[in-house]
């Protein structure tokens, strides 16, 4: 298993990436098959978040989907052991749904509902909102690739990357879902080649948004 540790914005100390190597050995317990795990140290230098001035985030990469698990602390070593607390559970829960599959479980149904009818029930106001302008950023060509860019001469930073997608089912959506920690998760549908966004709502409730235009498909023009 190969390890990679990096920093941003921040050096990362021999001990601490011998400490990673130490903890993370563990980690082929669960899974017996990762190829590699991706540690990003960061540091926050603003001094009113110094509870959680250090964030960790572990990425592993294995035959199956990507799983990832993050945390911040006062300080690396603590947020170390949360993020990895993070990733056991997830990698636990992967295998219990190996165990699933083969027991032919089906997980709940998810609300596909249409749109304004989500929205609705949300009370967002999200579909009105006006468009803000942001700036064009450079084209990403491959996957992970990443961009940062500004809403005019707003301080507010937009962040964007590019993923490879495969189509998958809802169900499969719900479990990259949760592998990656995330409360929204976008995908393309492989019953409906729509472009989707699985999101969290209460509970263990999930919704779907869907675009009515497939992917690979013209858009459509309206000459009225």
């Amino acid at each position: 298993m190969e390890i990679v540790v990096v920093g941003r914005h921040t050096d990362v100390a021999d001990r601490f990436r011998q400490h990673v190597e130490e903890k993370l050995a563990k980690v082929e317990l669960l899974s017996p098959y990762v190829r590699r795990v991706d540690v990003e140290v960061t540091h926050e230098n603003n001094p009113r978040l110094s509870e959680n001035r250090e964030r960790v985030e572990l990425t592993l990469r294995a035959k199956g989907p990507v799983i990832r698990a993050e945390a911040a602390a006062d300080d690396r070593f603590g947020a170390l052991d949360l993020a990895i607390d993070k990733l056991n559970e997830r990698l636990r829960r992967a295998r219990d749904r190996r165990k699933d599959h083969r027991n032919n479980k089906v997980l709940a149904p998810v609300d596909v509902r249409p749109l304004d009818e989500i929205l609705t029930d949300e009370g967002s106001g999200a579909a009105n909102a006006p468009e803000p302008q942001i700036s064009t950023p450079a084209a990403l060509s491959a996957p992970g690739d990443s961009v940062e860019t500004t809403i005019g001469d707003s301080p507010v930073v937009i962040r964007q990357k590019l993923h490879h997608a495969d189509p998958m089912t809802l169900d499969d959506a719900v479990y990259e879902m949760e592998m990656v920690g995330h409360d929204f998760y976008l995908f393309i549908d492989k019953e409906t080649s729509r472009p989707s966004v699985l999101y969290k709502r209460k509970g263990w409730s999930f919704g779907v948004i869907q675009l009515d235009n497939p992917c690979g498909a013209a858009p459509v023009t309206d000459l009225s």
